[in-house]
């Protein structure tokens, strides 16, 4: 049983159905949809999902979705398998970026590598960050190895480790992927700021001052989602970041998100919850203000005050899709999370905090 999900790049009506279009899958839903009839259509579907928390246009507009164009890396930068597949090749890899938030520092990056007939999957990736700017001569190549994380019931899933830009401007991913009978390379143009809206790693975040269950009369008033975990709203983002403990922060939309996984990402957090409670301060923050009043319709939607107030609505092309940070017990972020992100990625960054003491 798997997600079967149509961007709204493909069909914009999408983001305007109301949330009973999804049905429950274990606590969460699915975005039904017909099976696509040929191998090219399986692919086109899922490379437009950049399902990872890639962006959704506006409301108002509709933003096409740029098919990246795979090309051959420097034989340097490549391993060396047996067989290697031209990038002409109906076998070439499509990469998508996964985090559209790029900023120098170090920082996670996610990506899926697509094929012509399915997600690949290779247990892990090497990375080589190239910086293609005017001075990319004095800038030598970051080499890392990115670890495939398979999502809930295995069908989709992403590879993601962590690199560091020490400039902005233009970057490149060299990628290669090889096991025993499959090998290939393609690339990935990254565009790296300065500084983005949204708290960067070593900052520490606004203090937002958001309802907690005590000052509300239903649950519902604080979350879309249809089987909420009521330990994720005991505390207030401004009480989790002063806490002396640690604190996993996640802001989604259950209901809303528009590639249907911000109900796992919420699952993900409270399964944490439940392994280190007690250990550290477990908030999800719902992306629109009084949930209970947009029945269905988000035109009637308002962003709550700390979605802003932490800078999602200023990220260029963003709608609603989630985002987790981990904060060390400063109340600083150790690390963030753009889009879907498994259990097992917050818990290996939740583990290096809780050892910090």
């Amino acid at each position: 049983m798997g997600w079967l999900i149509f961007l709204p790049a493909v069909f914009p009506a999408l983001r305007l159905l109301p949330a009973a279009l999804f049905t429950l899958r274990r606590r969460r839903w699915l975005l039904t949809a017909r099976r696509p009839a040929a191998p090219a259509a399986i692919l086109t579907s899922v490379a437009l999902l950049l399902a990872c928390g890639a962006a959704a246009p506006s409301l108002s507009e509709s933003a096409p979705t740029p098919t990246p164009t795979p090309t051959t890396i420097p034989a340097a930068a490549a391993p060396s398998p047996a067989r290697l597949i031209p990038a002409e090749s109906p076998d070439a890899v499509n990469p998508i970026l996964a985090t559209k938030t790029l900023e120098t520092g170090r920082q996670r990056v996610a990506f899926l590598l697509v094929g012509q007939k399915a997600l690949i999957k290779t247990p892990t990736a090497q990375v080589t960050a190239r910086y293609l700017g005017n001075d990319a001569a004095a800038a030598s190549g970051q080499t890392a190895q990115a670890v495939y994380h398979p999502w809930p019931y295995g069908i989709r899933g992403a590879y993601s480790t962590e690199l560091n830009f020490d400039r902005p401007g233009p970057w490149r991913l060299d990628i290669a992927v090889a096991d025993a009978d499959f090998s290939a390379q393609t690339t990935l143009p990254l565009e790296v700021v300065a500084q983005s809206p949204a708290p960067a790693v070593g900052s520490r975040p606004p203090l937002s001052r958001t309802k907690t269950l005590s000052e509300v009369a239903d649950i519902a008033q604080l979350t879309t989602d249809y089987t909420p975990d009521p330990d994720l709203y005991r505390l207030s983002l401004a009480d989790a970041i002063q806490s002396p403990r640690p604190a996993v922060i996640v802001f989604a939309s259950p209901a809303f998100c528009v590639t249907a996984t911000c109900g796992p990402q919420v699952d993900a957090v409270s399964e944490l919850k439940d392994a280190y409670r007690g250990q550290a301060d477990f908030v999800h923050i719902e992306i629109y203000a009084d949930p209970q009043a947009i029945q269905g319709d988000l035109a009637q939607a308002e962003l709550a005050p700390a979605v802003t107030e932490w800078g999602f609505s200023q990220l260029p092309h963003w709608f609603n899709e989630s985002w987790v940070f981990i904060l060390d017990r400063q109340g600083s972020v150790k690390q963030r999370f753009e889009g879907f992100a498994t259990r097992t990625e917050l818990e290996t960054v939740l583990r290096e905090v809780l050892a910090e003491g």
